[in-house]
């Protein structure tokens, strides 16, 4: 029996699997949020919202959940796919930059909550944070951890008001 061929990044990027949902908050998920709605995103969406940000610019994980809740008319963006379609949105751009492509999402200006660099992202943290550096901002070391300092003076303001 043949195997089947294994999708490339940018295939999974492009599956959207029956989201974007809106679904309630319940159970343990509550304990966590409290009550209201979670959107879980489709893959592209997190992608559209990672291209967004420009040269010299950062946004984190949590600002695109809370972006494309507000969008969706959600009270919360769920932290597990949402972290997971970036991690494959960042992937299909290295897919897409190793074919030749120029324009691509910028992934490595996507960082964790904290400020941190993404070491789960293609090339790893130093490669992430030579880019980073590339565009002016300063690395520090916390322990193994790399994270861009004053992160938050970078952030782009995708949120209305």
């Amino acid at each position: 029996m043949a195997g089947k061929k294994k999708k490339s990044w940018q295939e999974k990027l492009l599956d959207d699997k029956d989201l974007p949902q809106i679904v309630p908050v319940e159970g343990k998920m509550a304990k966590r949020f409290g009550t209201g709605t979670i959107l879980i995103p489709a893959p592209r969406m997190v992608d559209a919202v990672m291209k967004k940000v420009r040269k010299g610019r950062l946004i984190t994980i949590n600002e695109i959940r809370a972006y494309l809740a507000h969008q969706a008319g959600a009270d919360f963006g769920c932290p597990i796919t949402t972290g997971i379609f970036a991690w494959i949105a960042a992937h299909a751009a290295a897919e897409a930059l190793a074919e030749g492509k120029k324009r691509i999402t910028p992934y490595w200006r996507t960082l964790k909550a904290d400020g941190e660099v993404n070491p789960k992202y293609p090339g790893g943290t130093e490669a992430i944070a030579e880019r980073l550096r590339d565009e002016g901002h300063t690395i520090i070391q916390k322990g193994r951890r790399l994270l861009v300092q004053d992160y938050a003076h970078a952030l782009m303001n995708l949120m209305p008001g």
